[in-house]
């Protein structure tokens, strides 16, 4: 009889340690939201991941990609921060610069951007801007002398296409007109190819990924005007970058600092994150699952075919980044402001 009871026990608990035993993702949806529109190079990298990443998440969820742009990315950070639950099935990717609201204390931020739960970054995010070579701005110094400063389309205040010409006004005396309200880059080169805007800036990655630039470049329809590196890029070798020009102008140091402050997010690159205080064993999964995809061979090849950059950061570098960058001394905030709210 005891026996009996023994194994009817053995019955009943055994399905239950099975389920115990069952990964936290499998059956689950992980959502990707995306600050940009559909088509974006943020927005195709995140679809390039959630294809791979699933396989290499134990219980293989599925992973699903949502847009949701607007205000530079701010609307996403937003809703993953305020809106996403902590069970780690909701991650988000925004341009990385977005710090700046937090740093200059903008009403409609809702995050606070060290807390978030940083997992991956596939490239980091040197810049350039273009400008269509039938304006009459061959270089800074013809936008230091015009007497119409060019236009320059952007999405809203934290993303590059509207710091870098707030930079380059701060540190060498030029000036832009920066039109903001843009959903996303693919508008705004629909403005430039319309005329109603001349220039743009943005990763050199992105330059170098996808249509329409592949046509202006072969057509020139565009030039590049400067970059971001401290070194120049192999594929703009004719182009200064900002730390050269910087030289020439004699930039003074504590511009140079702003300047680096200004820049900083490109070291974040394309970084996917979480909502705050997913659990530490979760965040461990899927950190450990971003790395693997970026050595998976199929990913890899995807990447090739593409010819997409890759230099990967893992989600501990980005943390410490975070966390250092949101940190920043009153005088250099105060430059910031006014730099970014000219």
């Amino acid at each position: 009889m005891k026996r009996i009871i023994y194994a009817l026990c053995l019955c009943l608990v055994w399905p239950l340690g099975l389920q115990a035993q069952a990964p936290f993702y499998q059956g689950k949806t992980i959502r990707i939201v995306v600050g940009l529109p559909a088509g974006d190079v943020y927005d195709l990298w995140a679809r390039l991941i959630a294809t791979h990443m699933a396989r290499q998440i134990p219980g293989n969820p599925n992973i699903i990609v949502q847009n949701m742009p607007g205000a530079a990315t701010m609307i996403t950070a937003n809703h993953v921060y305020t809106v996403g639950k902590p069970d780690g099935l909701t991650l988000g990717m925004v341009i990385p610069s977005i710090y700046f609201d937090q740093l200059l204390g903008r009403k409609e931020v809702q995050f606070d951007y060290g807390k978030f739960t940083w997992i991956g970054s596939t490239v980091k995010g040197d810049h350039q801007m273009y400008m269509r070579a039938d304006a009459p701005y061959k270089n800074i110094e013809d936008i230091r002398k015009a007497s119409v400063p060019p236009k320059c389309g952007s999405t809203g205040t934290g993303s590059p296409s509207y710091y870098i010409p707030k930079l380059m006004e701060e540190i060498f005396g030029a000036k832009f007109t920066v039109v903001t309200g843009y959903p996303g880059g693919q508008a705004i080169e629909l403005a430039v190819e319309r005329g109603e805007i001349q220039c743009r800036s943005f990763t050199i990655e992105a330059f170098f990924a996808r249509e329409p630039f592949h046509t202006w470049r072969k057509t020139g329809f565009v030039r590049n005007i400067i970059q971001t590196g401290r070194k120049r890029d192999p594929r703009l070798p004719d182009t200064p970058t900002i730390y050269e020009v910087m030289d020439q102008y004699k930039t003074p140091e504590e511009s140079r600092r702003v300047a680096a402050v200004v820049l900083a997010g490109g070291n974040l690159g394309r970084p996917l994150f979480g909502t705050p205080g997913i659990p530490p064993d979760r965040v461990k999964v899927l950190r450990e699952a971003f790395a693997k995809t970026m050595a998976d061979p199929e990913f890899l090849g995807e990447i090739e075919k593409r010819k997409y950059e890759l230099d990967p950061t893992s989600g501990e570098e980005l943390e410490a980044l975070a966390k250092e960058i949101i940190v920043q001394p009153p005088q250099v905030v105060e430059r910031l402001r006014k730099l970014l709210e000219k």
